[in-house]
């Protein structure tokens, strides 16, 4: 091994483990299509307690997750987000026939609703925000994408809807002054996953190569010191 070969480091797990965390990665889906079957309790449990070990800016846990079990608010949410999808296909000019016809949620046939929300009072945590508040987004996503990943890895699907109106959803739920909802969550056995991210596969748009997304000491200024280069085993 020649001097500048980087070591790897001993605290790497195993070969068979760094595969399993890099291809649940690879395969999470953003999922629409579901099959009706309940969720068993002590999966989605872990599930949760996954979400919850997620990092969060000044250890604030900003994240609060709630149960949609009752089959007429299901049914509102459901309304609510399809209303929100056909605004969303007129905001969308040329291209409002294409997002009319996207199955963008899966309220009704998923085992599982979860609503995902900031808490109330956020703003009495300082440590990490002062120039940046929204770190209380980032860190309540990194607990979705931890729920999304172990999902993946429990062989069910999830996908995160993003249509509705978050003060709309705050009052149908009975949130405090100052919670904001960021997230409706499907999850729920599946047939299959997508070989592709679906708006892939719909023609919505194509995943960009890393190297075009890659800087080096200034904007836009890309190098060659990580293009194309992948780790081996």
């Amino acid at each position: 091994m020649s001097s500048d070969t980087p070591a790897r480091t001993p605290h790497a797990f195993v070969a068979d483990a760094r595969k399993a965390i890099y291809r649940v990665i690879a395969e999470r889906r953003d999922m629409r299509h579901f099959r009706p079957e309940p969720v068993d309790p002590a999966v989605l449990r872990r599930l949760l307690e996954a979400a919850h070990q997620a990092p969060s800016v000044g250890y604030m846990q900003p994240w609060r997750f709630l149960r949609i079990t009752a089959p007429a608010l299901r049914e509102r949410l459901h309304g609510h987000v399809a209303a929100e999808q056909e605004r969303t296909a007129q905001a969308c000019g040329e291209r409002a026939a294409e997002v009319q016809r996207l199955k963008l949620e899966g309220i009704r046939d998923a085992g599982e609703v979860l609503v995902v929300a900031l808490t109330d009072r956020r703003e009495r945590y300082v440590l990490g925000r002062r120039t940046l508040p929204e770190m209380d987004l980032c860190s309540a996503a990194c607990a979705i994408q931890n729920l999304w990943l172990a999902a993946r890895a429990e062989g069910l699907g999830m996908g995160w809807v993003s249509l509705f109106d978050p003060e709309w959803l705050a009052t149908a739920l009975e949130m405090p002054a100052g919670a904001s909802p960021i997230a409706i969550l499907c999850l729920g056995h599946v047939d299959g996953f997508y070989e592709r991210p679906m708006l892939e596969q719909a023609g919505w748009d194509e995943r960009r190569s890393l190297d075009e997304l890659i800087f080096e000491d200034r904007w836009g200024s890309s190098g060659d010191t990580l293009k194309g280069e992948q780790k081996g085993e």
